[in-house]
């Protein structure tokens, strides 16, 4: 990496402007995505992904399956937190659509950098299911290879009802994958607008018009020690070993015995007859 791309990544987010190139027309550059959101992006793809393939597998591959289970659940708890704290563009106040956006979008009139209003509801919509998904099969039982960290918390029929939506929800995120996967296509493909780079470098030229009025915030690290204790928390309450097993109550002594043995202590320390 050059000296001058590292020098880039630090500086803040709106920072120069592009020259003009023919006929295009004059872009800023900003830093729309930061490094906390990109490595959450693609560890949930990772993660995911390993669970869908894990689950198919089934037998041993279900240790696998739980394990990306729990980083699920630590990711998703960490970008709940990162939403609050995070940077402008990760911030949820930044991207959550209110109706009246929502209908500028529809209508072509919606001007913004970030995610769009309907790309809003799909990382909201992504974000509900998976962790719900995740919160399902900690208290799931497949009566065969698998059982929840947290499936002695519930009863039987509680675990199987659970245990049945989790393997509901599986298609809403396929669903939920599929459209969010076109939705890249699209506007690549048709709007010239790739969605992808800025995902993996952080930066993105953007039409000046488009940029918000209010002042780009970065996050600090306490901010992200904060959001990763939580994801941490998370993580450690969803794998149960918190949970206290009771011990097993030593067994009596059997009186039978016992009282065998008392008699013939009596019976041998006791006075000869004569």
């Amino acid at each position: 990496m050059e000296l001058r791309e590292v020098l880039e990544d630090n500086i803040p987010a709106t920072d120069r402007a592009s020259a003009p190139r023919s006929h295009k027309a004059a872009t800023t550059r900003i830093k729309l995505w930061d490094l906390p959101v990109r490595v959450f992006h693609w560890s949930l793809v990772a993660a995911v992904t390993t669970v869908i393939v894990t689950g198919k597998i089934g037998g041993d591959m279900m240790e696998w399956h739980g394990k990306a289970g729990l980083a699920i659940v630590g990711l998703v708890a960490f970008r709940l937190s990162w939403g609050f704290l995070g940077s402008t563009h990760a911030r949820f106040t930044s991207f959550v659509p209110s109706p009246a956006r929502i209908l500028n979008y529809l209508r072509g009139q919606w001007r913004g950098v970030g995610h769009n209003p309907l790309g809003a509801l799909s990382v909201l919509a992504l974000l509900v299911v998976l962790g719900v998904q995740a919160g399902t099969g900690l208290f799931s039982n497949d009566d065969i290879a698998f059982a929840g960290p947290l499936i002695n918390l519930v009863d039987e029929d509680v675990s199987h009802w659970l245990t049945g939506w989790h393997h509901k929800l599986v298609n809403m995120i396929f669903a939920l994958l599929g459209l969010h996967v076109a939705a890249i296509v699209y506007y690549v493909k048709f709007k010239k607008d790739n969605l992808v780079k800025p995902m993996v470098t952080g930066w993105k030229e953007v039409d000046p018009k488009d940029l918000a009025t209010t002042k780009m915030r970065q996050a600090g690290p306490v901010a992200f020690v904060v959001s990763v204790l939580i994801a941490a928390a998370a993580v450690y309450g969803a794998q149960g070993a918190w949970i206290q097993t009771a011990k097993p109550a030593a067994a009596p002594a059997p009186a039978a015995a016992n009282s065998t043995n008392t008699s013939t202590s009596t019976s041998n320390n006791a006075a000869p007859a004569w």
